[in-house]
Formats: structure tokens, sequence, C-alpha cells
């Protein structure tokens, strides 16, 4: 039946659509419209359905993504992926937590959308390049330097990533309780003299609408947020986007997250979301799949 085929590999798609799109609001959309798309041919006519099915999320994503640029760059301050809440067992995966990570989704943000294909079904899903010459409709020469290009760009910005772990998790615990507490020197401590915190409250809610960098200036927001936040933030840890990170719950709502980016036992980035929009679907774990184990046609 068409619907077994599509949710068998519904966890790989959705990965799919959301490295390229770094929304799972939009991932969603395309998910669907691929569904009604794959619903409307004969699954006999279709030989390797996996195959037939990631082209099409492929060219679905890259479309949306085409008509969602210009509104990201009219965005209200700092613009962060939507958080994905996701399972412990992702980061067993280095090569997908660090992919789904903010700090790399933001990297994949400054390539064009052919380039950012590219890159994710070759270095993350491990697609050939003549593979996905068929699937995106290029010669295979076309691809190999679209691929090229897109691993120059993202070396030269991509950050050191350490996947959520019993350690990361402990730091994270040690700053919360700094903070909460008003140490501001335990609280620099765990702050690398680089860190950089980023906040998305995409004009719904209060963030700063800058980047904050240095120990100092990132020390005194977290405790200005902490004074503020009211006696009825419940603050609980969590793993978002492979990363681990922490829900601030106001009488019981999630009011914002945080995912942190930690290595060497210090933190180097603090990823904020207050962006209502974005905070809709961040209770739900999301099963994430690669497909590093399975053939492009099964």
């Amino acid at each position: 039946m068409a619907e077994d085929a599509f949710t068998e590999h519904r966890s790989l798609l959705f990965t799919l659509a959301y490295e390229m799109l770094g929304s799972a609001a939009d991932a969603e959309d395309v998910l669907q419209e691929s569904y009604l798309r794959w619903s409307a041919v004969d699954p006999a006519a279709v030989a390797h359905p996996r195959a037939y099915l990631v082209r099409v999320v492929t060219r679905l994503s890259l479309n949306h993504l085409r008509a969602v640029r210009a509104r990201r760059e009219e965005y209200v301050g700092p613009w962060l992926p939507e958080p994905i809440r996701t399972a412990p067992e992702v980061s067993d995966d280095a090569i997908l937590a660090e992919s789904v990570s903010m700090a790399m989704l933001l990297v994949l943000e400054t390539l064009n959308p052919n380039e950012r294909a590219v890159f994710v079904l070759h270095d993350v899903f491990g697609y050939t390049h003549r593979e996905i010459a068929a699937a995106l409709g290029k010669t295979d020469a076309t691809v190999r330097q679209i691929a090229h290009r897109a691993r120059g760009h993202v070396h030269a910005r991509r950050r050191r990533f350490e996947p959520d772990s019993a350690a990361t998790r402990e730091t994270v615990q040690r700053f919360l309780r700094a903070a909460a507490t008003g140490e501001v020197q335990s609280l620099m401590d765990l702050l690398a003299p680089d860190v950089v915190q980023l906040s998305d409250g995409g004009g719904k809610a209060v963030a700063a609408r800058r980047p904050l960098t240095g120990r100092a200036e990132v020390a005194r927001f977290v405790l200005g947020v902490i004074r503020t936040s009211g006696a009825t933030t419940h603050v609980e840890p969590a793993t978002y986007n492979g990363m681990p990170a922490a829900r601030f719950l106001t009488d019981g709502a999630l009011d914002w997250m945080v995912a942190f980016e930690i290595v060497g036992g210090r933190i180097t980035g603090l990823y904020g979301i207050r962006n209502p929009d974005k905070l809709h679907r961040a209770d739900a774990v999301h099963p994430l799949d690669r497909g590093e184990h399975q053939p492009w046609k099964p």
C-alpha cells in the first residue's frame, strides 16, 4: 500500500526536509504535499519507493526554501531554526547529531538552495553525486562542482561540536544552578571566553535583538533573565537538536527554551527561542533517521 511505504520512510523524509528548511512546520508541510503526490501515483509503477520519495521531498523542499528566504531576511532580530525535541539516542550518530545542531543549521542558511540540497544529501545522507544529480535533474559534473563549493563554505564556518552526553548535561545543570543562585564567578567559569548568545523572539516576545558575545555580556544577560522570571517559572532539562537544553515553563506552559553548545566542558554557544510560533511543536519528540544502513534503492 502507498500509505505503508510512506509511513516506513517518514522519519527519514522528515529529517531530510528539516535539514533543508530549518523548520519543523515547513518540513511537515513538505511531507504533507509529498504524501498527496505519492498517493496520486500507482505504487506498482514505482520500482524504488524510497528513492522516489527522497526526490519528491528534495524538490519540494528546494521550492519551499526559495520561497521563505526573503521572509527570513526581514525577520526581527536573530533568526534561529525552529527547535525540535530529539531522543538522547540521536547523539549515538555523531553525523546526524551535528547535522541538526543549531550551529550547523545556521551554517546551512549561508548556502544557496542547491548548495544546501547537495551538501545535505551527500555529506549527511551519504548519497552519491550521480544519485543526487538524478534527484535534482542536473549533470554529475555540475553536482560535483556544487558539492565542492558547498563543502568549502561549510568547513570554513562550522563550529566545533560535541553531542549531548552525561558530561554536557552536567555542565548545563551547574550553569543553571549558578544562574539561579546569582553566583557570578561560577557562571563565568562555565562560559568560554568567546561564548555567543543568540535569542530568537521574532518580534513577538522579549529577546535580545543582536548577538551577545563574551563572558561578561552573556553572564549579565542570563542573570537578568533569571531575575525577571516569575516565581511560577519551572526549569527542566531536555534534549533539542541533539544538544543539551533547558525548558522554561511558566504556569505549566513552555515560555522559552535554550540549547547549549558545549566544547571541552565550557559553554561556547547559547541558542534561546522565545518566538511562540517556534514553540508550538516543541513538546513532541521527533524521530530522526538519515538511512545510513539503507541502500538508495531498497
